[in-house]
């Protein structure tokens, strides 16, 4: 799991950056200013910095130079200013990459793992809850070292929970996030993709440890 922080002073494009990342199964932690940013990294070393460039206050630049002179943390300036002197001045800067808004969080996450690959500090090979072992750049999944056939949707579905152990998931939002974004279904969907889950990754589904129920709420990814 990759250690991100996001200085994004956009409420909206911060929270849906944020859940985004972390769905893809990166720690990210999330600041609204260039100060607050700074301020973060002196007690909280990430892995790369996710920085926008029109910000309150200290602007992006000036984020990124400060950030360079401190240290090598990459940097991923993401802005809606797109012309190549931007890119130039972000680049001089001190930033690894440079990308232009709207940026699809798929976007983001590629170029994330390019940046870490090539400094070798790509963290995101194997999580392990247990016996169940999640490779989420190759969607594989293996229990006690057998790999596991899931349908696309039940991936999905164990990619997002396991993302946030310990988090509860009403079904509402795993209809949104799982199925469609914005999604307005039948709840029983969950219910059902949850059974068939359990049937393969658990070893007793009527005792479940990864995927477990909290009643009145929806789900949440153990063991915890």
């Amino acid at each position: 799991m990759s250690r991100v922080l996001l200085i994004e002073d956009d409420p909206a494009v911060r929270e849906g950056l944020e859940l985004a990342l972390t769905r893809h199964g990166h720690r990210v932690r999330a600041v609204e200013s260039g100060e607050q940013g700074l301020d973060r990294l002196r007690t909280d070393l990430p892995d790369v910095v996710v920085l926008d460039l029109m910000l309150p206050g200290m602007d992006g630049f000036e984020v990124c130079r400060r950030i360079r002179a401190a240290g090598e943390v990459p940097i991923i300036m993401v802005t809606a200013r797109g012309d190549d002197m931007d890119v130039v001045a972000g680049l001089e800067a001190g930033a690894d990459d440079y990308v232009v808004k709207p940026v699809q969080p798929r976007v983001l996450e590629a170029r994330i793992r390019a940046v870490l690959r090539r400094i070798g500090r790509d963290q995101a090979e194997l999580e392990r809850h247990g016996d169940l072992t999640i490779d989420r750049a190759g969607l594989v999944v293996a229990n006690r070292g057998v790999p596991v056939s899931l349908a696309p949707t039940e991936l999905r579905l164990l990619l997002e929970l396991s993302g946030t152990p310990g988090r509860v998931h009403s079904r509402q939002q795993l209809l949104e996030s799982v199925w469609e974004h914005g999604y307005f279904g039948d709840s029983r969907l969950v219910d059902a993709c949850v059974q068939r889950l359990r049937a393969k990754i658990e070893d007793d589904s009527a005792a479940p440890v990864y995927v477990q129920t909290v009643r009145g709420f929806g789900y949440r990814f153990g063991p915890v």
